[in-house]
């Protein structure tokens, strides 16, 4: 039975690039797959009819051959040093570069590489501040956990006098590769744990690690505004990398102490500014506290309880804020306590006269008044 052409095959044109063709591969063997389609025998014959097209076209010196003298070419019975299994290396190959190339692993390609290099683990150093550090920034000093080179065996992780062996296991190259079924899967090496080296006899010091575990103090800045739960990030002082990878970074993460008086809400402070009621009715000065030190401003003769004053510029300046934000005083009418019998008779006095003075001393009591009578009405 004759071959169909090999681009008719992958459904791809004469002058296809590899791209063109590795995309159209992908599509159709994943469609074949004989673990998609179990029990199939046209399904495996498909797979492998795109198979060797893929192999054929992927292969410059065999597509040359092909494109010149058709399937005769590439035919290893006729001198063309082609065919199914022959140099591309085998299914294996083959399909671990597709899959290298969907899910990064580098696939059949990868397998002389060396030992894999990572990255270190990023750390987070939680740091409680105050609303005054936050407000107005600090520099300060913090001690976190550290790995650094041991001085027994300079960070060879071996007994001095010995060194690492080459792994047996990986020949060297920190990773094996295990055959399943039709899929190629490489991992990292169990036994040297992708260092591509073994250590026979362990450094005393370190155990092997090459490290020691220290403490190391690091000056961080904490700039002004700062809110809670923002983060610094100090570069490179995370814990180091493997095989001589980067190390990862240190995020210092802010928590704000509760204040005693304010309360933050983004770059605006709140606080309640409890007054008496007879302040609160005649009106008059007073100094409220701000994180810059006291002001005083005046409220005007029959405040009520709830009352808010904003004090423009007197919050905090947020990191990303070109100004202050605002504070904002709400009012809370103190009721007075512990009364004497004189100070009991003098309150009855006034009582008695602003209730002969009708509903123009209590507004706010009329108004409500009002509101509950309708509702039973």
């Amino acid at each position: 039975m004759a071959k169909r052409d090999f681009y008719e095959t992958l459904g791809v044109a004469k002058n296809a690039s590899e791209e063109e063709i590795k995309k159209s591969y992908r599509k159709l063997a994943m469609k074949y797959h004989p673990d998609r389609n179990p029990d199939s025998k046209e399904s495996e014959e498909k797979f492998k009819e795109v198979k060797e097209a893929y192999e054929m076209l992927t292969n410059p010196e065999k597509r040359e051959a092909y494109d010149r003298y058709g399937h005769a070419g590439v035919d290893p019975n006729m001198g063309g040093g082609g065919g199914f299994g022959g140099g591309a290396g085998g299914f294996a190959d083959s399909f671990g570069d597709i899959f290298g190339d969907i899910f990064g692993g580098g696939g059949g390609r990868s397998r002389n590489a060396g030992p894999q290099v990572y990255r270190g683990a990023d750390l987070r150093y939680n740091l409680e501040i105050t609303l005054e550090q936050a407000a107005h920034g600090f520099d300060t000093t913090i001690r976190v956990p550290s790995w650094d080179k041991c001085e027994t065996c300079h960070g060879s992780g071996a007994k001095p006098g010995t060194q690492p062996v080459t792994c047996g296991t990986c020949a060297g190259h920190g990773q094996v590769r295990m055959q399943q079924g039709f899929f190629s899967i490489q991992q990292t090496c169990p036994k040297c744990h992708g260092s591509g080296k073994v250590i026979p006899e362990p450094c005393p010091t370190c155990a092997g690690a090459g490290r020691i575990k220290r403490n190391k103090t690091l000056e961080v800045k904490i700039p002004v505004g700062i809110d809670n739960g923002m983060r610094i990030r100090s570069s490179g002082n995370g814990e180091p990398g493997t095989n001589g990878g980067p190390a990862g970074d240190l995020y210092v993460e802010i928590h704000i102490k509760a204040h005693a008086v304010f309360q933050r809400e983004g770059d605006d402070l709140h606080c309640e500014m409890p007054i008496s009621f007879t302040k609160a009715a005649l009106g008059g000065d007073i100094e409220v506290p701000t994180l810059n030190g006291k002001v005083s401003f005046t409220i005007p003769e029959g405040t009520q309880s709830g009352k808010t004053f904003r004090l423009k510029g007197k919050g905090i300046k947020g990191v990303r804020s070109g100004y202050a934000g605002d504070l904002f005083c709400h009012v809370a009418i103190e009721t007075p306590v512990k009364l004497t019998d004189k100070q009991k008779e003098l309150l009855r006095d006034f009582e008695k006269s602003t209730t002969e003075g009708g509903a123009k001393h209590s507004p706010q009591s009329k108004t409500w008044k009002d509101k509950v009578k309708d509702f039973f009405e």
